[in-house]
C-alpha cells in the first residue's frame, strides 16, 4: 500500500489523492482536487491491508477527519469522512490519477480567439470610452464591485447573491479565489455570454509564494538576500496561476515588518526598508514581466497601503499611531521602488492611519499615493475593508463607507456590497458619475492591457496546467532558493553531519512531517512535499542509522512521546531536533503574544538536552522566535522558515554540507520577548547604552536583559569563515554629483569554499531631524575559495544619504556622516567618516 493512490468522485465532483509511507510508523497525507484542501491524519493505524486514518480539516480544526481504506495489489475501497461533505465512498487506484480537466482542453478550444494583437495605449483608451457611453451608472458599478467564487470566507460571513447570479447581471467585475481552471470557465463563460456588455472578469488570488510549486515564504526568501532568484520564483508562479486562469495577483506583501509578534511578517522582506525595497522590485519585475499582455504574467497588486506592519502590540487588524517622518523613511521605500518598477495595483491595509482608515484615507490614498507618486493604476480594497470603515466608526451605515471609499479614490471593493449604494449616491450628488467613470476606465485599462476584452479565455489553458503545474524544472528552481533561504545561527563544529558519523535520531513534530509550506499557499501537491526524513534518506541514511520519533504535537503533548524520544536520543550518535511552529501559527490572523517555541516542544528539548548528546536545532517557523534557552543548550542552529515542496531536500543538503549556508536574517531575533519590537535602525536616546556607562542607571537599558537582539538583522553564518579589513574611503569629501568609493577586503580564512554577503551600512551623524543609527545602504554577495580574498568596493552617492524631512521633503544634508562594512549589522568595522559638502 505504499505509494500514491487516487480516487475519483462524482458527487461532488472531485479527485482524491493519498500518499502513504511508512518510516518505522505508517503515514497517511491526502489532498482534495479540485479545492487546494489538504486532508491531514495525525492518527494512522495498520492492520493487515486495511488502513485508518484520523486527523482534522484545516479550515475548521474541530471537525474530525476519518479515512478507512482497503487495498489489494492495484486497487483499494472504502470511505472517507469530510465535513462539510460527508462520509464519501471510494474506489481507486494507484498513482495521481487523470488529469481533471483533462475535458476541458477540448471544451475551451472554440472559445479562444487565437492569434490577438496587443493594442496601444490610445487604443485601449479610445475603446474605453466606446464601452463606457453605453454603460448605465448601475453597469459602470458592477465593474467596481467583487465577488466571490464559492461561498468560502476568509472573514466573517459575507451576505450576498451567488456568483453565478451577480456575474450575469453584470454586479461583478472581478472574482476571488476561484482555485479551479474549470470554475474559472463556467463563470467566464456566464459573463461573456449572460453579462450586460460582455465584459469579461478578471480573476483573483493570493499567489504569496508560489501556485503549485511552492517557494519558500517571502521571510526565508528574502534571507537569500538573492534578487535574481526571487524574481525567478514569483515569475514561475506567474506562470503557473495564470495557466489555470488567474490574472490578478494579490501579491507582493512589502510591508516592512519590525514586530515579530505579527504574524504577516511571514508574508514580507522584515526590518529594512533599502532591502524590502530591492525585494519589491524583484517581485513586481518577476510576477508582470516585461509585458501584462503576456498570459504568462500576473497583475502585482502591492500591499499593503501603508503602515501595516506597524499594527500596535503585533496584534493583526490594529490601529497604527505614526509620525509622518516613519512613514515616509520606513514604510514608504518600498512602495516607491514597487510603483516605480511598474506595480499595476495597490491594495489598502486594514489599519487607521491619524485617526482615518486607510481604505477611506484621502490623505493616503488620493494625495499621496495618487498625486505625489502618481500613481494611475487599480486601487482595491482588502478583504471587507470597505465595510470596516463602518466597524472602525468612521461611517455611520455602509452607503456612507462607500461614499468615503470613493472620494479616497478606491477602485474595487472586494467582496463584500457597499458599493451597490453607489449609483444612489451619484443621484442624490454626493459623488459624481466622473468619480465612478475614472474608477471604471482603470479597471477596463487592465482588462485591455492583459488581452481579456479581445479574447476573455487566453487565460484558461488546462493543456499548460499539466505542462508547467509541479514541473521538474519549477521543483528544481523551489530547491535551489530553499537552499539560498537557510540561515545557520550557531554552530560549535558539529555541523555539517560526516556522512559516516554513525546513527543520527530524528525528533520533533517537524522530523517527518510535510507541513513545511507554511500559510498562505494553495498548492494540490501538498502531500507530495519533501519531509526532512526522505531528505534525509534520500542522502543514502539506512533505517537503522536513522532514528525517528516525534516526541510532542505542534501544540500538545504525546502520551509517551518524551520517553520515546528520549529512548532514540540515548541510542544516537547526534540528535537533529526539529521543532517549530505549525502553518497555521504565522500568517494572516495569527499574531502571538509570546513568540516562543511551544511548552509540549520545550519540555521535549529539555529532556532530550539531558541525555547529553550533541544537539542540531532545525526550526520550521514564520516568524523570529526567543531562542535564548535553545543558544545555551544546543550545538548548532539551523533557520529553515518554511521553505516549500523541496524542503526536506534543502535542509538536508545543508546538515550534510552539500550546500554551504548563506543566508542572512532580514529580522532581528529578540533574546528576550520585552524587547520587542526590536530592530537594528533605531534612534539613538539621549542616554543610549555604552559600554562605558552600562553599570549606571539612568540609562536606557533593561533590568532584567540586554538591549540587543540574539541575533541581528543581517547575521548568518557559514562552514567556513571571513575576514575583514579596514574600510577605505579614496576621499573624506564629495558634493552633491560625486561618489565616494568604499571598500574592503574580504578574505576566506576557513577550510571550504563559501559565499559571504557583504553589508554596507552609513550612519548620518547629525541632521535636522535624528537619524537612523545605523542604515543599510548597499551590499554585494561574493564567492571565495579557500584563501582567496577579494576587494569588495560600494559607491556612495547623495542617493545613499537622502532622507525625508518635514521643512524640505526628501534631501542629502550635508554634514558628518559615517560608513561601516561587515558580516552583519552588528559585525562591523570600524567607521570611516567622510563629509558631504554644501
Amino acid at each position: 500500500m505504499i505509494g500514491i493512490w487516487h480516487a475519483l468522485v462524482d458527487q461532488p465532483r472531485m479527485k482524491l489523492q493519498f500518499k502513504i509511507e511508512k518510516k518505522g510508523s505508517y503515514t497517511l497525507d491526502a489532498v482534495m482536487e479540485p479545492l487546494p484542501a489538504p486532508l491531514t491524519f495525525t492518527n494512522v493505524a495498520v492492520e493487515g491491508n486495511h488502513i485508518r486514518g484520523t486527523g482534522q480539516v484545516f479550515w475548521n480544526p474541530g471537525d474530525e477527519l476519518v479515512a478507512e481504506l482497503d487495498f489489494q495489489e492495484d486497487s483499494f475501497t472504502g470511505h472517507v469522512y469530510i465535513p462539510s461533505f460527508g462520509t464519501i465512498p471510494l474506489q481507486g487506484s494507484r498513482g495521481r490519477g487523470p488529469y481533471m480537466a483533462l475535458s476541458l482542453i477540448n471544451e475551451v478550444a472554440p472559445y479562444r480567439k487565437g492569434l490577438v494583437i496587443e493594442r496601444c495605449d490610445n487604443e485601449i483608451q479610445e475603446a474605453i470610452d466606446q464601452l463606457l457611453a453605453k454603460m448605465s451608472l448601475e453597469e459602470k458599478v458592477g465593474q467596481m464591485c467583487q465577488c466571490q467564487a464559492s461561498n468560502f470566507s476568509f472573514g466573517s460571513e459575507i451576505v450576498s447573491d451567488p456568483p453565478e447570479k451577480l456575474v450575469a447581471e453584470g454586479r461583478a467585475g472581478s472574482v476571488l479565489g476561484a482555485f479551479d481552471i474549470t470554475r474559472v470557465f463556467e463563470l467566464q463563460k456566464i459573463a461573456v455570454e449572460q453579462s450586460p456588455h460582455g465584459i469579461p472578469l478578471l480573476f483573483n488570488a493570493d499567489v504569496i509564494h508560489g501556485s503549485q510549486t511552492i517557494f519558500p515564504i517571502p521571510l526565508a526568501w528574502s534571507c537569500s538576500w538573492d534578487m535574481e532568484a526571487i524574481k525567478e520564483a514569483c515569475a514561475i508562479a506567474a506562470k503557473e496561476a495564470s495557466a489555470s486562469g488567474t490574472v490578478y495577483n494579490h501579491a507582493p506583501m512589502i510591508d516592512v515588518s519590525r514586530d515579530a509578534r505579527w504574524g504577516r511578517v511571514s508574508e514580507g522582506a522584515g526590518e529594512d526598508p533599502y532591502l524590502g525595497s530591492l525585494i519589491a522590485k524583484a517581485q513586481v519585475e518577476g510576477y508582470q514581466g516585461d509585458s501584462l499582455f503576456s498570459e504568462e504574467t500576473l497583475i502585482a497588486c502591492l500591499k499593503h497601503f501603508i503602515a501595516y506592519g506597524a499594527a500596535e502590540a503585533g496584534r493583526d487588524y490594529n490601529s497604527v499611531d505614526i509620525a509622518e517622518p516613519t512613514l515616509r523613511n520606513v514604510y514608504l521605500p518600498p512602495f516607491i521602488s514597487a510603483l516605480e518598477s511598474g506595480a499595476a495595483s495597490v491594495m489598502n491595509a486594514f489599519n487607521i492611519y491619524q485617526g482615518v482608515p486607510v481604505a477611506a484615507n484621502k490623505y493616503l490614498l488620493k494625495e499621496l499615493l495618487r498625486e505625489q507618486l502618481g500613481f494611475e493604476g487599480v486601487l482595491i480594497s482588502d478583504y471587507g475593508s470597505v465595510d470596516e470603515i463602518r466597524i472602525h466608526g468612521y461611517a455611520k451605515d455602509e452607503k456612507e463607507a462607500a461614499l468615503k471609499a470613493v472620494q479616497a479614490t478606491m477602485d474595487i471593493e472586494m467582496v463584500t456590497r457597499s458599493y451597490e449604494a453607489l449609483p444612489e449616491l451619484v443621484r442624490e450628488g454626493k459623488l459624481s458619475e466622473q468619480q465612478i467613470d475614472d474608477a471604471v476606465r482603470r479597471i477596463l485599462y487592465l482588462k485591455y492591457k492583459s488581452g481579456l476584452m479581445d479574447d476573455p479565455f487566453r487565460y484558461v489553458r488546462p493543456e499548460k496546467e499539466m505542462e508547467y503545474h509541479f514541473s521538474k524544472e519549477h521543483l528544481q528552481a523551489s530547491l535551489e532558493l530553499a537552499r539560498k533561504s537557510i540561515v545557520l545561527l550557531k554552530n560549535d563544529g558539529v555541523l555539517p553531519l560526516v556522512k559516516d558519523a554513525g546513527t543520527i535520531a530524528l525528533i520533533g513534530p517537524f522530523a517527518d512531517c510535510k507541513d513545511l509550506l507554511g500559510p498562505w499557499q494553495f498548492t494540490r501537491y501538498g502531500h507530495e512535499t519533501v519531509s526532512l526524513y526522505e531528505g534525509m534518506t534520500e542522502k543514502g541514511f539506512a533505517e537503522e542509522r536513522l532514528l525517528v520519533a516525534r516526541g510532542s504535537g505542534v501544540n500538545e503533548p504525546l502520551e509517551g512521546g518524551i520517553e520515546a524520544a528520549v529512548a532514540q536520543a540515548r541510542k544516537a550518535d547526534i540528535v537533529v531536533l526539529a521543532l517549530g511552529e505549525s502553518s497555521e501559527m504565522s500568517g494572516e490572523a495569527a499574531s502571538r503574544m509570546d513568540i516562543v517555541l511551544p511548552e509540549s516542544q520545550q519540555r521535549l528539548a529539555e529532556a532530550v538536552a539531558a541525555t547529553g548528546k550533541p544537539i542540531v536545532l532545525v526550526l520550521t517557523n514564520g516568524r523570529p522566535l526567543v531562542l535564548d534557552w535553545f543558544e545555551q543548550h544546543v550545538s548548532a542552529i539551523v533557520e529553515t522558515w518554511f521553505l516549500g515542496s523541496q524542503a526536506g531536500h534543502a535542509i538536508a543538503d545543508v546538515l550534510m554540507g552539500d550546500h554551504n549556508p548563506s543566508g542572512k536574517l532580514t529580522m532581528s531575533f529578540p533574546a528576550r520577548i520585552g524587547q520587542v519590537p526590536v530592530y537594528y535602525n533605531h534612534f539613538n536616546t539621549g542616554r543610549p547604552l555604552l559600554e562605558a556607562n552600562k553599570h549606571q542607571k539612568y540609562i536606557s537599558k533593561y533590568l532584567d536583559g540586554p538591549n540587543e537582539p540574539l541575533y541581528p538583522f543581517g547575521f548568518g553564518l557559514s562552514y567556513t569563515s571571513f575576514a575583514y579589513s579596514k574600510v577605505k574611503l579614496d576621499r573624506s569629501r564629495m558634493r552633491a554629483g560625486e561618489t565616494i568609493l568604499a571598500s574592503v577586503e574580504v578574505t576566506n580564512t576557513g577550510t571550504a569554499a563559501g559565499e559571504e554577503i557583504v553589508q554596507l551600512y552609513i550612519q548620518d551623524c547629525c541632521g535636522s531631524i535624528v537619524r537612523p543609527v545605523k542604515e543599510l545602504k548597499g551590499f554585494r554577495k561574493v564567492s571565495l575559495a579557500v584563501g582567496e580574498s577579494l576587494e569588495v568596493t560600494f559607491n556612495i552617492t547623495a542617493e545613499e544619504l537622502t532622507f525625508w524631512t518635514p521643512d524640505i521633503g526628501y534631501t542629502a544634508e550635508p554634514g558628518q556622516f559615517k560608513a561601516l562594512i561587515g558580516a552583519s549589522s552588528r559585525h562591523l568595522q570600524e567607521a570611516a567618516e567622510f563629509e558631504l559638502l554644501d
